[in-house]
């Protein structure tokens, strides 16, 4: 009894790969570079330009200083502000619906917070890295919807994926970068800047030299300039994540969109599905990376040296 339905579930899916093999085929020879191996036009339903991926992001409108990926950033943020205000808008006891569904990943993300930083830290770095989260995966996802880059103004397209924009990564990691010295500075006060200039050990040697105990002073001395040129090098990583967390997302995002141009140009039916579920993979991974290397320092901003070593 159980054999025939897979069988048949099996048949079925030999059938799906046999159709989609021979229409991913079929767009290939009757595509433009299939045309080029024909020595004649491509068929009009499967002409595609070739791609032409541009770095600057374009202004649609003539005269004003609005850019494709600024537009695409602010609906981003017209997309979450009604998810989330359709789902609070008549909250329930016992959800239901859309309600349920957002109330499920923010208890996810809330946990998943929580088991990185603790409950006391997690609750207070969950909105900023949840949004920032819901943010790339956002603009990432708009991406990848039917259309979205092929109205045109002007020539140039109306909209363009934000991550794209080398200036929102940079954005981002600006966010990012402020506010774990922010949390930093607030949780350990003035001794969270000993990190980077920590000149107390050089100032002690410095004391023992002048008072004649050159053994001790020039020990101290020694380490104490290591300690210097230690806080210079933690104090330039601090600055270099900013630019690594910059080039990640923007390389990623960039280089997702141009593949996908890329085989929509070889074979414009099949094989660019494939690509596009893979980029709705990376856009989520992309996000998740961002978001948890942000958490990922901010935990280490606020903890202690003896809860590290705990």
């Amino acid at each position: 009894m159980t054999e025939k339905p897979f069988l048949k579930r099996f048949l079925n899916l030999r059938v799906i790969l046999f159709i989609g093999l021979a229409l991913a085929i079929v767009s290939f020879i009757g595509g433009s570079v299939g045309a080029m191996f024909r020595n004649s036009s491509p068929l009009v339903f499967l002409a595609t330009s070739s791609p032409q991926p541009v770095l600057p992001a374009e202004k649609p409108f003539a005269g004003l200083f609005v850019t494709n990926t600024m537009i695409a950033s602010w609906i981003s943020i017209l997309v979450l502000f009604g998810l989330f205000f359709f789902a609070s808008r008549k909250m329930k006891l016992l959800p239901g619906g859309l309600q349920n569904l957002v109330e499920f990943f923010c208890e996810v993300a809330i946990n998943f917070t929580d088991d990185v930083a603790g409950k006391k830290w997690g609750r207070l770095f969950f909105p900023v890295c949840f949004t920032i989260f819901l943010f790339v995966l956002t603009n990432a996802w708009l991406d990848l919807t039917p259309g979205f880059g092929t109205v045109e103004m002007n020539g140039v397209p109306l909209l363009r994926n934000a991550n794209s924009d080398i200036n929102v990564p940079l954005m981002l990691a600006v966010v990012s970068f402020c506010f774990v010295e922010y949390q930093g500075f607030k949780a350990k006060g003035a001794s969270y800047l000993q990190k980077f200039f920590n000149f107390g050990l050089l100032a002690c040697g410095f004391r023992q030299l002048f008072s004649g105990r050159f053994k001790n002073g020039l020990k101290d001395t020694f380490m104490g300039i290591v300690a210097v040129f230690a806080g210079f090098i933690e104090g330039l990583s601090e600055l270099i994540r900013m630019i690594s967390f910059t080039f990640r997302l923007f390389g990623n995002m960039l280089a997702g969109t141009i593949v996908v141009m890329v085989m929509i140009y070889l074979v414009p039916w099949v094989i660019p599905s494939l690509f596009y579920g893979l980029e709705a993979l990376l856009g989520f991974v992309q996000a998740l990376i961002f978001a948890g290397l942000t958490l990922g320092f901010l935990t280490m901003a606020v903890t202690s040296e003896r809860e590290e070593t705990s």
